[in-house]
């Protein structure tokens, strides 16, 4: 469904605001609380905004490079953090709605604005005049800053030394160009995706979301063969929307700016201000899960393979058959109904969507005491959004938070958290709360039937809630180091700590009622459903731990190797590549990466480049703090809160590790996640 404020901005695009009184982002939202007037923005105002935005800024940091005063962390940092509101304003709503209501129109408008934003952001992070200032903020005495503003000193210090202020005047030029095609390049892989993945949707009647539901379920093995070529070749099908020739162009100028930036690759650029910080370290860590993984995915195989034997001899399946890649998900369904009792079909009522959103809210009321109610009054971008107030024990105002759960053609895939705004201090003093948003793809409504989750999407509904807490119940004073701005291979685990709590007995039991009967789901389907937890982790984690490893592999690459692979039939150079890491890492042809190369978005599109294993990683310290709390009591409002003063109100405001170890006295126990996982 297309949303109905695209519809009237391409009916308005003849007559564009010319006055900046008529541009709403130009104007104070008197709104509820500061949401954006959805109804009121027309396509044609986001590039005079944006301009009028970059204008602003300008005129800001001017100010402050000017300043006759000594540079001091109060009128350059602190000024330079509440500069640019217009245009981030702007920003917020553009591509967090380009990412659900895309459309040809939309596309032309973020194409012209991230060209404009990345010559902005460059200028800024090569303007020496505005470096020489920061630089002596953070070469000065810092003795009287407070932990939070040495992160956020340190954070914009290096955004100028990894964005170039020290390269001469004609690598400041390459470096712009490079960074203006590697935008365009990232924006134009996300659009081909999307083209895509509506192409699957066509030939299947199914979104792509729905993928593994309707592989586990389909009996006709020549259709599930054909739904995995096609899901697994989006991206690679030589046609306009083909993305190898594109990956490897974004790799090459990856690779390339890197090497201006004093780094042997790009992995190693990106590393070096993570929790990981090395490619070295990442790669043993990624070995040291592959191995388990694979090998519980043989027995996983076997398994499968005897059921699959017996439709052999009853006649279903062709003599000598084997389990292939599209075999997997229906004879995992069938080991794991015999092995567990457990049929998703049984689970399925239970799991509504007002079901599963309640018992979100609900554990987190349990947790941390907050609280979360409909907002009808908040205005939503699409009449499929809907809009929550959350609020504290005490009644102050959290922040706003909005869930958009369906798919719709117009919608990029997966699932996120995004801000249409962040929070931070202004300059009065006022604490600035944050809104925030959910986006799925997950199982809709039919006209028969209420929208009815699977187990999988239970956990992704609580996993972006995770992020979502993250940022409601921060309290920073600074934004760029407020809610989700910490590391990357960091920021997983708050939301990955959070479907913890999907399947606990006493959360259950709030929220998993059967749609028809309003029978609270019974003891004997939760405990199939926490018997099965662990069941076909040698396949997830294998398929996600191959991503990594993937990821990882094209990222190490140098220039010149990937010169050679930009040579010849490039199509067969990316499979080459591909299938020569996974036979390298020892996957098993049954499975392929969860991600290959053509419709990887998190790393050509989304910001996980060279950190996808940020997933694993996170978990390490997800499943360590959860041990932590069943030893201590899941419940204990002690703990509880510790956990919410720590990690989740600090955002970025401290060194991950540091603030780990606060909470947790210890380093994370690395086999925390082969425990969880059931592959010690």
């Amino acid at each position: 469904m297309r949303k109905s404020i695209l519809a009237i901005g391409a009916i308005m695009m003849m007559a564009a605001c010319t006055q900046t009184s008529k541009n709403p982002f130009l104007e104070q939202w008197d709104t509820p609380y500061g949401v954006p007037p959805f109804d009121k923005i027309q396509l044609s105002d986001y590039i005079p905004a944006i301009k009028a935005g970059i204008e602003e800024q300008n005129k800001e940091l001017d100010a402050i490079i000017n300043n006759s005063e000594a540079p001091t962390f109060e009128n350059t940092v602190a000024a330079y953090e509440l500069s640019g509101q217009t245009l981030d304003k702007v920003s917020a709503v553009l591509f967090n709605l380009d990412e659900t209501e895309g459309s040809d129109e939309m596309t032309k408008v973020v194409e012209e604005a991230t060209a404009l934003i990345t010559e902005h952001e460059d200028n800024i992070s090569m303007n020496k005049d505005f470096f020489n200032r920061v630089k002596a903020v953070f070469d000065g005495d810092k003795s009287k800053l407070t932990r939070e503003q040495l992160m956020v000193l340190k954070k914009l210090y290096q955004s100028f030394t990894r964005n170039g202020v020290d390269l001469d005047d004609a690598s400041q030029a390459r470096l712009k160009e490079i960074n203006q095609k590697l935008a365009a390049a990232s924006q134009k892989f996300g659009t081909n995706l999307l083209a895509e993945n509506n192409a699957f949707k066509d030939k299947f009647g199914i979104p792509v979301s729905s993928y593994a539901s309707e592989m586990t379920s389909c009996e006709d093995r020549g259709r599930r063969e054909e739904m995995f070529k096609a899901y697994s070749s989006r991206g690679n099908n030589g046609n306009e929307y083909d993305n190898k020739a594109l990956c490897l162009e974004i790799l090459n100028l990856r690779a390339e700016k890197a090497n201006m930036l004093g780094f042997d690759t790009f992995a190693a650029y990106e590393l070096d201000n993570k929790m990981a910080h090395d490619p070295a370290t990442v790669d043993a860590f990624l070995d040291k899960i592959i191995g388990p993984s694979v090998a519980k995915a043989k027995q996983e195989v076997y398994d499968m393979q005897q059921i699959m034997d017996e439709d052999i001899k009853a006649g279903k399946v062709e003599t000598g058959a084997k389990i292939q890649p599209w075999d997997w998900f229906y004879y995992a369904e069938k080991v794991r109904q015999r092995k567990y009792a457990l049929d998703e079909e049984q689970t399925k009522p239970y799991f509504t969507m007002e079901n599963v959103r309640n018992g979100i809210f609900a554990a987190a009321h349990k947790v941390y005491g907050i609280n979360v109610e409909p907002a009808p009054e908040v205005p939503v971008y699409n009449p499929a959004a809907e809009a929550f107030k959350v609020t504290d024990s005490d009644g102050s105002l959290l922040g706003i938070f909005m869930t958009d759960y369906f798919p719709r053609s117009t919608k990029r895939g997966g699932a996120w958290m995004t801000n249409f705004r962040e929070q931070y201090v202004d300059a009065q003093g006022n604490d600035v709360r944050p809104i925030i948003i959910n986006v799925g793809n997950l199982t809709a409504p039919t006209d028969s039937t209420p929208a009815m989750f699977t187990i999988d999407e239970v956990e992704t509904a609580f996993h972006e809630f995770g992020h979502a807490l993250h940022g409601l119940l921060t309290k920073c004073h600074y934004a760029s180091v407020s809610g989700t701005n910490v590391a990357r291979d960091f920021v997983e685990t708050f939301s990955q700590f959070n479907e913890n709590w999907a399947f606990q007995p006493e959360i259950l039991a709030l929220y998993a009622k059967n749609y028809k009967t309003g029978e609270v789901i019974p003891d004997s389907l939760v405990a199939k459903i926490n018997n099965s937890h662990k069941f076909n982790q040698g396949f997830m984690t294998s398929e996600l731990c191959a991503a990594s490893i993937l990821d990882m592999k094209w990222h190490e690459l140098g220039k010149d190797e990937l010169s050679k692979l930009r040579e010849g039939d490039q199509g067969k150079n990316v499979a080459d590549f591909e299938a020569k890491v996974c036979k390298d890492m020892g996957l098993i042809g049954e499975i392929i990466p969860r991600y290959r190369t053509t419709y990887f978005n998190h790393i050509f599109n989304s910001g996980y480049s060279a950190g996808y294993y940020g997933y694993l990683w996170a978990e390490v310290l997800d499943k360590d703090a959860f041990e932590y709390f069943q030893q201590q009591g899941l419940y204990n409002p002690e703990i509880d809160m510790k956990f919410r003063r720590t990690f989740l109100e600090k955002g970025g405001s401290e060194e991950p590790m540091v603030l780990y170890e606060s909470f947790r006295g210890a380093q994370p126990d690395p086999g925390a996640l082969l425990r969880a996982r059931g592959l010690e």
